[in-house]
């Protein structure tokens, strides 16, 4: 799963005393400490609302900590037995009917994932927010009349793709339920938002999210989660490109 979906699901414990920049480090530090799971199998769909109308695709992901992940579409037909394979800073993706792996780097991972508001950029960024990002608290705010503490985030080098992020902390749950993404000139071009939680064995997790590519036309993209698995064992040869044909 992308990291700019999972950081935002992830619970922040324990705020210190500090500055600012102190508390906002913290906050970004405990992010990344629980976003660091050993491994989960996740059932999804992506709900993308078109200019021609509404689809869904189905999918069954397998993913161990952040650099290795397998994804496979279940519904509709015309979708099942697509396949998608992440091993650190490599991408691919499998079409049954060519038969074909394709691997996607430089501009075509700027593409749109499906048609949808997602990127495959967005699917590969992994790592630590605090390694990537300078964080500073930006002020309070209210979300259907919840109380947010606002983080502003930074990049420290120009190669990351998002060069500042602006993330909403919901002060009694501790999660981060809403996201700007920014180009390095300032302009805005992602708006992601968590509508919908549910509480697992391993803390807050989203049920239901909102994605908007600012440039893009049309209504967004959903992503419903279904279920998820944090116990079952995946074997390793599931992160194999082998497995893309199976």
């Amino acid at each position: 799963m992308k990291r700019s979906l999972l950081f935002m699901l992830c619970l922040i414990v324990s705020l210190p005393a500090h500055g600012e920049g102190d508390q906002a480090a913290a906050i970004l530090r405990q992010i990344d400490q629980n976003q660091n799971v050993e491994r989960q199998i996740v059932v999804s769909s992506m709900i993308i609302h078109g200019l021609r109308g509404t689809r869904e695709i189905r999918y069954k992901s397998w993913i161990i900590g952040q650099e290795q992940s397998f994804t496979e579409s279940l519904a509709p037909r015309r979708e099942k037995g697509n396949k998608m394979l992440k091993l650190k800073q490599n991408l691919w993706i499998f079409n049954p009917r060519t038969d074909r792996i394709l691997k996607i780097a430089g501009h075509m991972l700027r593409q749109s994932m499906a048609g949808s508001d997602l990127s495959y950029e967005d699917m590969m960024e992994k790592g630590k927010l605090l390694d990537s990002y300078h964080a500073e608290m930006a002020g309070e705010d209210q979300i259907d009349g919840r109380e947010m503490w606002v983080l502003d985030l930074k990049a420290r080098n120009s190669g990351i793709a998002y060069q500042r992020r602006k993330i909403w902390v919901d002060k009694q749950l501790y999660l981060g339920i809403r996201e700007e993404l920014y180009a390095a000139s300032g302009k805005l071009l992602k708006r992601l938002e968590i509508l919908e939680t549910f509480k697992t064995s391993r803390g807050w997790y989203p049920k239901r999210m909102q994605f908007k590519d600012i440039l893009k036309k049309g209504g967004g993209t959903e992503w419903i989660i279904h279920s998820v698995d944090f116990d079952t064992p995946i074997p390793k040869s599931k992160f194999s490109k082998a497995a893309l044909r199976r």
